[in-house]
């Protein structure tokens, strides 16, 4: 039975996951027990993007079970959005990782991972759905990672920090490690920006930026 696998989004991300979703994919496909293809929400016409072909989300939805999707798309809202209709319609997430990670002992990792190259996560760490970790990023340990979060490179995520569902974590953050029992909270839907040293908690839906982080001006 043909498994069909679709990457959605074909964005500047996509097409990095594109290739690692291929490697990881390479002996089913080349056996021709697999297709992979680009899904893009709305697409009227037939088209290929560094080789591979784009087809609708509507079109990968219709083709016969099973298929697995990913998302590589970095707006979190957006990404749960479109994993609710492809789960309510039946597909399974699979995750993608680099043949270069490091993942050591006693994690739990949640379907629809995206883990790009020199990614490490130590020890107990909990992770939810549909996280994106791009390239260095690293997660110590005893760390919650929430659903649908972002890390973008280079993120350094000390031990003992929570971070919640939806949050955005730019890239080059250094997040200060907590303590046990009292760790370092990062709220829902918090944007962390680029290069921001984070020493203390941060509340929900707030964005902060610089050394220490401190909460953006309006």
């Amino acid at each position: 039975m043909k498994i069909y696998y679709g990457l959605i989004g074909a964005g500047g991300f996509g097409r990095e996951v594109m290739s690692l979703a291929q490697l990881q994919l390479y002996d089913e496909l080349y056996a021709g027990g697999a297709e992979l293809f680009f899904v893009v929400e709305n697409i009227k016409n037939p088209m290929t993007v560094n080789h591979y072909p784009v087809i609708s989300l509507e079109d990968f939805l219709c083709l016969p079970a099973p298929r697995r999707f990913n998302i590589a798309i970095g707006n979190s809202a957006v990404r749960k959005r479109i994993a609710d209709i492809c789960l309510d319609n039946g597909a399974v997430p699979f995750s993608v990782r680099a043949g270069n990670v490091v993942i050591m002992d006693a994690n739990r990792i949640g379907d629809g991972a995206i883990l790009s190259p020199f990614v490490t996560i130590t020890s107990n760490v909990e992770v939810g759905v549909f996280f994106h970790a791009n390239l260095y990023s690293y997660i110590a340990h005893d760390c919650v990672i929430g659903d649908f979060v972002t890390f973008a490179p280079s993120v350094k995520c000390n031990g003992n920090v929570v971070i919640e569902d939806y949050a955005y974590i730019g890239t080059g953050v250094t997040i200060k490690e907590g303590k046990k029992g009292s760790p370092l909270k990062i709220g829902r839907g918090a944007v962390i920006g680029m290069g921001a040293v984070v020493t203390k908690s941060v509340p929900p839906g707030v964005t902060v930026i610089g050394n220490p982080a401190r909460p953006m001006e309006s």
